[in-house]
């Protein structure tokens, strides 16, 4: 398989050419992994996708299972629906998060299948390189935060991101996880808390996790040398990993619609880095 790459910067993200998702092997799926795990995000054109080849594609990577998704209109559990048009109060994705980093397993990798985009252009994605944002911090701020876990709650993005308060006894994944990881595959030390999902430090007062959180999301959020900004066009399918990136859906489309489905690889379970 000659695979024909187009970085989206030098450090992050990577056009890949030259490759039919519904051919894939398990030993091109090898080498898209390799690939993942150098560049973080990797952007697929001009594909044509079912449901059942979406998910054959996903099952290669993490640990072969998908997770289900408990909010998905697609009919299918292993499909999320992610649909953004006139009558929508708010669009999945918006705002910098990694996916259910909540779950004690978080998702190993998102791979997002657009069909629809807006008339109009917008719509793109950021991603931002969270090796890389652990790697920028001063050696003070690395040493105190290698000692700290942070608690990610499910619940966060439906009042935060939503407006929505979770309805009376419902219960969401709620996990902590070290501030600073070990990346499962690679062994990289990968920046680990984002505003999407992570409520609060653990072992230091309200007062110090608050500042200490604030000044990590800054950092991520406000370095654009450690993004990449994905550009959509229809039949295009986005591929991240999504322990070593955070993402931000841009709405800025409004009242255009915009169609996509994700299928995410269940991952592993989280060990300190350092």
């Amino acid at each position: 398989m000659a695979l024909e790459l187009q970085p989206l910067t030098p450090g992050t993200g990577s056009e890949v050419r030259g490759i039919d998702l519904n051919e894939v092997d398990a030993a091109s799926a090898a080498k898209i992994k390799a690939l993942l795990n150098e560049r973080l995000v990797l952007v697929f054109r001009d594909q044509s996708l079912t449901r059942e080849a979406h998910k054959r594609f996903a099952r290669f990577f993490g640990t072969g299972e998908l997770q289900r998704h408990v909010l998905t209109k697609s009919g299918d559990p292993e499909v999320l629906d992610v649909s953004t048009g006139p009558d929508s109060k708010f669009t999945a994705g918006e705002g910098w998060h990694t996916d259910v980093s909540c779950e004690a397993a978080p998702i190993s990798a998102s791979m997002l299948y657009l069909t629809e985009i807006p008339e109009g252009g917008g719509g793109d994605t950021l991603f931002a390189n969270m090796c890389e944002a652990y790697q920028r911090l001063s050696a003070p701020v690395k040493s105190l935060i290698g000692t700290l876990a942070a608690v990610h709650d499910g619940a966060l993005p439906w009042k935060t991101i939503y407006g929505i308060d979770p309805k009376p006894g419902t219960t969401y994944p709620r996990h902590a996880h070290p501030v600073v990881v070990r990346h499962p595959e690679t062994g990289r030390a990968v920046l680990f808390v984002n505003r999407g999902f992570t409520t609060h430090l653990t072992g230091v007062s309200r007062q110090e996790s608050r500042f200490l959180l604030e000044m990590l999301f800054n950092h991520i959020e406000a370095s654009p040398s450690i993004q990449c900004r994905v550009k959509w066009q229809r039949n295009t399918l986005v591929m991240w990993d999504n322990v070593a990136t955070q993402h931000h859906a841009v709405w800025d489309y409004f009242p255009n619609r915009r169609y996509a489905e994700r299928v995410s690889s269940l991952g592993f379970e989280l060990s300190a880095a350092v």
